[in-house]
């Protein structure tokens, strides 16, 4: 497989804590390091900004995706990325996200983060795509998720899916080993 594309949901936000920032340039060095192209949110803030400029310091390549209203804000579009994709609505963002996606990742984030996680697990538990999904839980961000899900499943609305519609990994290096990113693509990620 020629560069895969990764998609990767991730905050917005600048005033958000180092030890996730730190994920954030380790993600983007793993992502660069295994010739993996980074497809994201098209924003120059936050994690999201962070995360590409360690893509693009580490030699790799970057689509961004952004509606025209947000591009419009001064400084919040990451304009140096390799392809900056735009589109009228955040509907369009997230269908272009998803169309570029051989995988999917969600780092630390916001209700934006959340929602666009939530969505790519709905639709692979629907059965609309088969693709790899990895929440990254720095610290235990996602803890709280991750028991509402186990409460979903004892409580039995939500059934347990064989293989699992995500993996939980708790750093961006975890991501490359777990069986199903190494199965999807084939062992084809070199070590970062």
């Amino acid at each position: 497989m020629d560069h895969p594309h990764i998609t990767v949901f991730c905050a917005s936000s600048n005033h958000v804590d180092s030890r996730f920032t730190k994920v954030a340039e380790r993600m983007g060095y793993q992502l660069a390091n295994r010739n993996i192209t980074l497809v994201y949110g098209g924003g120059d803030v936050g994690l999201m900004g962070i995360m590409a400029r360690a893509v693009h310091a580490n030699g790799g390549r970057v689509v961004g995706v952004i509606p025209y209203a947000l591009r419009s804000m001064e400084g919040v579009a990451y304009e140096v990325a390799d392809e900056l994709i735009m589109t009228d609505t955040m509907r369009e963002r997230k269908a272009k996200m998803y169309e570029r996606a051989d995988a999917f990742v969600a780092l630390p984030g916001g209700i934006g983060t959340l929602e666009e996680f939530m969505e790519v697990i709905t639709l692979k538990k629907l059965g609309y795509h088969d693709l790899p999904i990895a929440l990254v839980n720095t610290d235990g961000f996602y803890d709280r998720l991750l028991e509402l899900f186990s409460e979903m499943i004892d409580s039995q609305f939500l059934s347990e899916t064989e293989p699992a519609l995500f993996e939980a990994v708790s750093e961006p290096e975890a991501i490359f080993e777990t069986e199903v990113f190494r199965q999807a693509f084939g062992g084809a990620f070199p070590a970062g």
